[in-house]
């Protein structure tokens, strides 16, 4: 898609934006109109409120629009996955010194963890070792 772009360092997400773009990333294009009863479902918030947030994210180029007479169809300007990834790796850094053990070692001591959690991160951590099985191999 032409409108969207990667993810770079810089962009940052705020637990307010996430209202807005986690709207969109479900369903998009969107009207400011039907996204206000959206956003007021979700955040609690009002129409001026709404349309503030979306002018904001449009000028930080998270969201961007394309007009169909007056009325403007917002749509996300980034992949949700990149967006998600960011936002990892910034928790991770931040609470963990950017160590996935010290997090997994701090879920599993606060028995935090289902048998079906563990499992899947089971089945992750086999995908992730396959991949970097084959990188080696292809480096060789």
């Amino acid at each position: 898609d032409v409108y969207k772009r990667q993810v770079k360092e810089e962009v940052k997400v705020t637990n307010s934006e996430w209202y807005v773009m986690n709207c969109l990333w479900e369903q998009s294009p969107l009207s400011l109109m039907q996204l206000v009863p959206l956003l007021k479902e979700s955040a609690g918030w009002s129409k001026s409120t709404s349309a503030t947030m979306v002018r904001r994210m449009t000028e930080k180029e998270l969201i961007c629009y394309e007009e169909n007479g007056k009325t403007k169809y917002f749509f996300p300007k980034v992949d949700k996955q990149d967006v998600v990834v960011q936002e990892t790796r910034d928790f991770l850094q931040r609470i963990y010194d950017g160590s996935v053990g010290m997090m997994m070692s701090a879920l599993v001591r606060q028995d935090d963890l289902s048998a079906e959690d563990i499992r899947e991160l089971q089945e992750i951590l086999k995908a992730a070792e396959k991949k970097t099985q084959k990188k080696q191999r292809k480096k060789k």
